[in-house]
């Protein structure tokens, strides 16, 4: 008889979309974010034969695609809230292609013989970065098709009025101009 797919409140599915939407965007966000940061903490100290001479490379000098992709990431992330059905969910899968080369990346850190004194920390967190990201890509693939989307005020060729605040309206926005251009305040007449 109440039937879950079809609330007698209207507040219930709207509100778990609009929390999974949430999730997803800041898993994107804080894992790439995270792979990010680690790329660009030293990874590798090569110690020479002079203390002085003591010369640290980051991931991201290892490995010089992976802060590219953290920051796609990172713009992958907004870009969900700004995009809707099939597109939406081919951004999901794009994501979690990305998180999973970002932890490919950490797990070459982990595993390679990449220099003297190797600090394992920066690629355990560039792969637990790489897998949140691809978590939130993840679900976004997945069920982003049923998350709300931007009001239709925000997609161009909007067939809803504009409506203007204060008395100058229309064609007269020449005259405002004309009036700012003479020092005067058009709003008030």
């Amino acid at each position: 008889m109440n039937d879950p797919a079809r609330p007698e409140s209207g507040g219930a599915r709207p509100a778990s979309g609009r929390r999974e939407l949430a999730y997803a965007v800041l898993l994107c966000l804080a894992g790439a974010g995270l792979a990010l940061w680690a790329a660009t903490r030293p990874w590798v100290r090569d110690v020479g034969v002079l203390p002085a001479l003591d010369e640290g490379r980051t991931g991201a000098q290892l490995l010089p695609w992976l802060p590219a992709l953290a920051l796609v990431g990172l713009a992958g992330g907004g870009a969900v809230l700004a995009t809707r059905g099939r597109l939406r969910r081919v951004l999901g899968g794009l994501l979690a292609l990305l998180g999973l080369s970002l932890a490919a990346g950490g797990g070459y850190g982990l595993v390679a013989e990449i220099g003297d004194q190797v600090s394992r920390q920066w690629p355990a967190l560039t792969l637990a970065g790489g897998v949140l990201a691809a978590a939130g890509g993840l679900i976004t693939g997945l069920r982003g098709t049923r998350w709300p989307v931007m009001g239709a005020r925000y997609e161009r060729g909007s067939r809803q009025p504009v409506e203007t605040a204060g008395p100058i309206q229309g064609a007269g926005t020449v005259a405002a101009w004309d009036a700012l251009d003479r020092g005067e305040d058009p709003t008030v007449r």
